[in-house]
């Protein structure tokens, strides 16, 4: 079984608002596969089903961004569950506007949801597909931009970037994480990017 957990904030001020990238594509996946996530369980609402024939745990904690960790150290006890099973999905500022990159380890690279994650699970030892939110030029108040509503400009891309998204954790599912990587993380140009 695999947990797959995407972070965000709960209340329908930041639904549409690129910090809650993780809760979109967590439902973009569970519209496809015919899931339902919304029974309340260990401080998430989950829904338990299968994605690409592999039974799964999906997951969105309801504890706000910067407490997500004990959700998932939560969810990962109760089923049983270590690191290596657990995929978190989560927008990377980082990361350009519409990019998708899939890891296997790391830090959190200044994600406050990722630090808690990392805290609570005291292992940077899981997969991660990250969320490109960039928007090309510096950004002033990092905190108001990802709270803020989806700009005019990123409304055209934000359904493939939510799909791309979905189709990165249903293909470490289906194909494993190196062919997933292969797939997913690739520079302009066609080279596959270098994951630390």
């Amino acid at each position: 079984m695999w947990l797959i957990v995407g972070l965000g904030n709960p209340g329908p001020e930041y639904a549409h608002t690129p910090h809650n990238l993780g809760f979109m594509t967590i439902d973009r996946l569970a519209e496809v596969c015919g899931l339902t996530v919304r029974r309340p369980e260990c401080g998430a609402l989950v829904g338990v089903g299968q994605v690409e024939g592999r039974p799964v745990v999906l997951a969105k904690p309801q504890s706000y961004m910067n407490l997500s960790g004990g959700a998932v150290k939560k969810l990962l006890e109760k089923y049983e569950l270590q690191p290596a099973d657990l995929v978190v999905v989560y927008d990377e500022l980082n990361l350009p506007w519409s990019s998708v990159r899939i890891r296997l380890r790391g830090s959190a690279g200044g994600h406050n949801g990722m630090k808690s994650v990392i805290a609570a699970l005291g292992t940077k030892e899981f997969m991660r597909v990250r969320l490109g939110v960039g928007p090309g030029h510096p950004v002033g108040d990092t905190t108001e931009y990802l709270l803020s509503p989806f700009r005019r400009s990123q409304q055209k891309g934000l359904e493939e970037l939510v799909g791309r998204g979905a189709d990165a954790v249903r293909s470490i599912l289906a194909e494993g994480a190196a062919q997933a990587m292969t797939r997913f993380n690739r520079r302009a140009g066609g080279q596959t990017t270098e994951e630390k």
